[in-house]
C-alpha cells in the first residue's frame, strides 16, 4: 500500500486507497498539474517483476486508451515510477453495480433496461475497436448518482487479433459470469462478452446469479450444462421479450447467441414495445451442447512451448477434465512460485540476530520509522490504512509483525495507519424514497431521524408521500459511525372547506371525513331561514387544519313541522 501524500511520477499525490484487486491496488490521487482528482491503478509490488503480469497490466492501458465512450472510464496516463507500474484514469464517484444489488436485490425493469442500454452501447464501442473486455461483472461496473453507467477494469481485455491468448488467460474472468467456451478452455470472442452481459442482466432482474456451487469447477460445469433459470418464473410481470434477450445472450452454443452486442442493444431498446412483449419464447437453431471445440491444458512443464490439443466438446468427461486441469495448473503454478519465495526468504533469514518489535502505536509515521530503524528493522514503503475511531488520523494503530514479537534484524515492518473513524460523504437524497435511504445509511451505522415538514395543500401535487424533500446535513457533508442524519418528508396541510350555506350531500362530507380519519356527527335544526338540507354551521370552520382522529359536527337545516290550526267551536 502506498502512503497518503506520496507523489507518483512527481505529479499524482495519493489521497487514499479506494480499491484492492488481485493484480493492482487503486488509489484516489490529485493531479497536481491539471488540478483534478484521478484514480491511479498501481500494479502490486510482488507482480512488478513478473514480465507476464506487467504486460497484461500495460495491455489494459493500451486497450482502454483507444476507447472514447461516455459509458467507458476514460484513460489519462500510463507509466512506471521507481519500479511501480501505474495507470491514471478518470475518477468515478459512485458505487459498483454489485454494491447496488447487495443493497437492493432485484432492480426494477425500467432500471435494468436503462443500465443494460448503457452497458451494451459501451461494450459495442469496445468491440468496434477490436477489443474484448473478457471480465464483465457487476464489480467492474460503476453507477453514478445521476444513473450514468461506467465500465471499468479492462485489466484482462484482449485485442481480437492478438496471439497471446493462453489457457491461463482464458479463465481469468469471474466464474459466475464465465462463458461456457472459456470455462472449457477455449478462447474468447465478442460472443463471450455477450454471454457475460446476459448473466449480468439476469442478476439485475433477480438480485442473484443464475448458477451457484461449492467451488469454481462446479459453477463452471453448470455454465456448460445447466439451463439458465427463467426470469419470468421469478417475476411473472417480466415480459417474455425480456427473457428472450437473456436466453439468446446466454446460449451455451455461441452460434445461438447474438451476432453482435449492437444487435442485443437494439433488442433491449425495443423489448417493451407492445408488439414485442408477448412474443414466443426464443428457440435455438443449433444444438446447445455442441460447442465448436474445447482446448485441453498442456502439461505445466510444456506450457510455454507446446500449443493446446483440441478435442471435441461433446465429451462430458473431456470438459470436466479440462476445467480441472486449468484450475489445477494455475494453483500448481502459484504453489511453485510461493514455495520459491518462501525458500529465498528462509535462506536469507537464517543465522541472523533477533530483535523485538517496538511499540510505535499512536506515533506519527515519521516517528515510528525512526524508532524501528534504530532497532535495526526496515520499514515497508507501502503502509496499510485502516479505519479506527480511537486513533487519530495519520497515527499508527499497530505494526505487522506486532509489537513484542521477536524477529530477525532487517525484517521489514509494515505500518498500519489510522484513517480515523470510518465515514462517508452524504449524497443529495432529495427526491428519493426515505425507506430506501434510511436503510442504506443505517447499514453504515448512521442514525436516521425522519421528520415531517408541513407543506401547503395548494402545492401538494408537487410532493409524493414518503419522498425526501430536505436533508440535514446537506449533501457533501462527511459523516461517521454514530452521526445522525435527518430526512424530511412532506406533511401536507389540508384545510377544512366551507360547508356552510350549501346543501352538501351528506355522503360527500362523509367521504371527506373518511379520507382524513375524522369522525362526522350530524345534527338537524328546524328553521325557515334556510332551505332544507343546507349546512347551517360546522364545528371546525373553513381554513382550520385537518387533523386525524378529531370530530367534525355539522348542523343541517330542517323544514319546520306544520302546526294544525284550531277550528272555532260553534255555539249551541
Amino acid at each position: 500500500m502506498i502512503a497518503k501524500g506520496h507523489m507518483i511520477n512527481e505529479r499524482y499525490q495519493v489521497i487514499k486507497m479506494i480499491g484492492e484487486g488481485g493484480m493492482a491496488n487503486v488509489y484516489l490521487a490529485h493531479d497536481t498539474i491539471l488540478d483534478r482528482d484521478v484514480a491511479v491503478k498501481v500494479l502490486r509490488g510482488d507482480l512488478a517483476d513478473d514480465e507476464k503480469f506487467v504486460r497484461r497490466f500495460q495491455r489494459e492501458a493500451i486497450a482502454a486508451s483507444s476507447l472514447s465512450h461516455p459509458n467507458i472510464v476514460e484513460m489519462y496516463d500510463v507509466g512506471e515510477d521507481d519500479g511501480k507500474y501505474f495507470i491514471v484514469m478518470e475518477y468515478i464517484e459512485g458505487q459498483t453495480l454489485k454494491s447496488l444489488i447487495k443493497k437492493r436485490g432485484a432492480l426494477t425493469l425500467a432500471e435494468v433496461i436503462d443500465i443494460m442500454d448503457q452497458l451494451t452501447s459501451g461494450i459495442a464501442c469496445a468491440h468496434d475497436s477490436y477489443i474484448i473486455h473478457r471480465d464483465i461483472k457487476p464489480q467492474n461496473i460503476m453507477i453514478l448518482d445521476d444513473g450514468r453507467v461506467k465500465i471499468t477494469d479492462f485489466g484482462i481485455a484482449m485485442a481480437l487479433n492478438s496471439n497471446e491468448l493462453t489457457q491461463t488467460n482464458s479463465v481469468m474472468g469471474s466464474v459466475h459470469y464465465l462463458p461456457p467456451e472459456q470455462a472449457s478452455g477455449s478462447g474468447s470472442t465478442i460472443k463471450s462478452d455477450i454471454y457475460s452481459l446476459g448473466i449480468l442482466m439476469y442478476e439485475l432482474l433477480t438480485g442473484k446469479v443464475p448458477f451457484k456451487g461449492d467451488n469454481a469447477v462446479e459453477i463452471a460445469i453448470k455454465h456448460m450444462k445447466d439451463e439458465i433459470p427463467s426470469v419470468c418464473e421469478f417475476n411473472p410481470e417480466i415480459p417474455q421479450s425480456i427473457e428472450n434477450i437473456i436466453l439468446k445472450a446466454c446460449a451455451k452454443n455461441p452460434k445461438n447467441r447474438y451476432d453482435s452486442v449492437m444487435e442485443m442493444h437494439n433488442d433491449i431498446k425495443t423489448a417493451l414495445a407492445e408488439e414485442k412483449k408477448n412474443q414466443p419464447k426464443v428457440s435455438y437453431d443449433y444444438p446447445e451442447q455442441e460447442l465448436e471445440e474445447t482446448k485441453v491444458m498442456p502439461n505445466l512443464k510444456d506450457l510455454e512451448t507446446e500449443k493446446s490439443t483440441e478435442v471435441p466438446a461433446k465429451k462430458k468427461s473431456g470438459k470436466i477434465v479440462n476445467i480441472v486441469l486449468v484450475i489445477f495448473s494455475i494453483l500448481l503454478a502459484l504453489a511453485i512460485a510461493g514455495g520459491a519465495v518462501f525458500a529465498i526468504v528462509y535462506s536469507k533469514s537464517t543465522e541472523v540476530k533477533e530483535v523485538e518489535v517496538p511499540d510505535v502505536s499512536k506515533m506519527s509515521v515519521v516517528e515510528a520509522e525512526q524508532v524501528l530503524k534504530k532497532q535495526g528493522l526496515k520499514v515497508a514503503t507501502d503502509v496499510e490504512e485502516k479505519n479506527d475511531s480511537t486513533v487519530d488520523e495519520g497515527s499508527i494503530i499497530t505494526t505487522k509483525p506486532q509489537a513484542g514479537r521477536s524477529v530477525k534484524v532487517d525484517t521489514e515492518i509494515t505500518l498500519v495507519v489510522s484513517t480515523g473513524a470510518s465515514g462517508m460523504y452524504l449524497s443529495n437524497y432529495v427526491g428519493e424514497n426515505y425507506f430506501e435511504i434510511k436503510g442504506q445509511l443505517e447499514a453504515k451505522d448512521i442514525y436516521v431521524l425522519i421528520e415531517k415538514k408541513e407543506v401547503d395543500s395548494k402545492e401538494k401535487d408537487k410532493y409524493k408521500e414518503n419522498i425526501i424533500i430536505e436533508q440535514k446535513p446537506e449533501s457533501g457533508t462527511k459523516v461517521v459511525e454514530g452521526d445522525t442524519v435527518t430526512l424530511y418528508i412532506p406533511d401536507i396541510i389540508t384545510e377544512y372547506p366551507d360547508f356552510v350555506g350549501e346543501a352538501w350531500p351528506i355522503s360527500d362530507i362523509q367521504t371527506f371525513c373518511d379520507e382524513y380519519k375524522i369522525t362526522l356527527e350530524t345534527d338537524y335544526k328546524e328553521t325557515s331561514d334556510y332551505p332544507a338540507g343546507t349546512i347551517i354551521s360546522q364545528s371546525r370552520g373553513k381554513g382550520n387544519k385537518v387533523m386525524a382522529n378529531t370530530t367534525l359536527r355539522i348542523v343541517i337545516a330542517k323544514e319546520p313541522k306544520k302546526t294544525e290550526e284550531t277550528k272555532p267551536t260553534e255555539a249551541n
